[in-house]
């Protein structure tokens, strides 16, 4: 078959998907996934749904839909959208989020977004994620498109074009919503920021200015606020095995436990806040000066957004007035909810397993991860 641009990386199409789903089946992996995420469908059940469906949509809305809701009704005490009446249910956008979790962060915003009336978008997913074929298959029949990552200078570069001009088409020529995270990889202490290699990925695919082209994405910062971050410990762990060893990387296996951890372990309450497009504002900008300057007061008014919109819970207080050793905060919870806030983060610590465990790291770190949110989002109120 003919290789047709951006086969390597698009999502697959409706009438690719018999075949892809006829593979999914056949994987004993997957179908040992199928019991985890939908324990109250029998895989035949299952199976004999996914080989009716009609096409990618009919994945998303039949199957996926029902499986993201059932794991926020089991892992989660809320989950809540804000900000819907920014979007034109006409417009493509490209939505941009903080980065907390490597699956959901796409799967609740895309649930929120269809119980809304909205279309699916596509998904920017790395391939580094991909440890199995099956995952590779279950997330692009989900609408995802690959990010490569790892390569050498040059591939890279060619990687980075073919990526924004996949995104710019997507947007431009097909009409069509996309998420893209403001980061590669998860902000372990939760700083969220975003960096300016993804707004130079964004520019290579246009065809006018900086600002033109990253205006003609017509991005949407997200807001993602999370109560309890299941994988704070082991973003923690990590924190102190990179400080410890500074050529750490994570393992295939560590890449799953985050994944598994992130998508079942407990959340509660998860709130996301949808700003108004920034494409007018972009286009308001001054374009004179270098462009590395420019990147960097994009980057900080998609920041601003992002931080002005979180929605604070008690726990991101208490963090804060714990690491300052003061009751700054402490209008904004009670002792009982301090008391919580403090079992929470002890219980946590007490699944770091490691040889050379530093307790008074790790628990900084942590409460670092909930007080972060506050910080910035106070920063950003003052400088409004």
């Amino acid at each position: 078959m003919e290789v047709q641009k951006y086969d390597d990386i698009r999502p697959f199409r409706d009438e690719e998907l018999p075949e892809v789903i006829d593979r999914l089946l056949q994987d004993p992996q997957f179908c040992a996934f199928i019991p985890l995420v939908a324990p109250d469908v029998t895989i035949d059940a299952m199976k004999a749904q996914l080989r009716q469906l009609k096409g990618v949509l009919d994945f998303q809305q039949k199957v996926m839909h029902p499986i993201v809701r059932s794991v926020a009704r089991k892992t989660t005490d809320s989950l809540d959208l804000s900000g819907f009446k920014n979007l034109d249910k006409s417009h493509p956008y490209t939505y941009v989020s903080n980065h907390r979790d490597i699956i959901l962060d796409s799967a609740f915003l895309d649930i929120l977004l269809i119980e809304k009336g909205l279309d699916t978008f596509g998904i920017a997913i790395g391939d580094n994620l991909l440890i199995y074929p099956w995952i590779s298959d279950l997330v692009r029949i989900n609408k995802s498109f690959l990010v490569k990552r790892g390569l050498p200078v040059r591939q890279q570069l060619e990687a980075s074009l073919e990526l924004s001009s996949y995104m710019h088409d997507t947007i431009e020529e097909k009409n069509q919503s996309i998420w893209i995270a403001q980061r590669e990889g998860r902000a372990k202490d939760s700083n969220d920021r975003t960096q300016v290699s993804i707004l130079k990925m964004l520019n290579l695919g246009g065809s006018g200015s900086v600002l033109e082209n990253i205006a003609s994405m017509n991005i949407v910062p997200v807001s993602i606020s999370y109560e309890y971050d299941p994988c704070d410990f082991l973003k923690a762990k990590e924190m102190q095995q990179k400080r410890d060893d500074p050529d750490y990387k994570k393992s295939q296996k560590d890449d799953i436990q985050n994944m598994k951890t992130g998508l079942m372990g407990y959340k509660g309450r998860v709130f996301y806040k949808v700003s108004p497009c920034i494409s007018e504002e972009l286009l308001k900008m001054e374009g004179g000066m270098h462009k590395n300057e420019l990147y960097e007061k994009v980057a900080n008014l998609m920041d601003s957004r992002i931080h002005i919109n979180y929605h604070l819970y008690p726990g991101n207080y208490i963090a804060a007035d714990m690491l300052d050793g003061i009751d700054r905060f402490s209008q904004s919870y009670s002792a009982s909810e301090k008391e919580h806030f403090a079992t929470y983060i002890k219980q946590q610590l007490e699944k770091i397993d490691l040889k050379n465990k530093d307790e008074h790291f790790l628990q900084k770190s942590m409460l670092e991860m909930y007080s972060n949110p506050l910080r910035n989002k106070l920063e950003a109120e003052k400088s409004r």
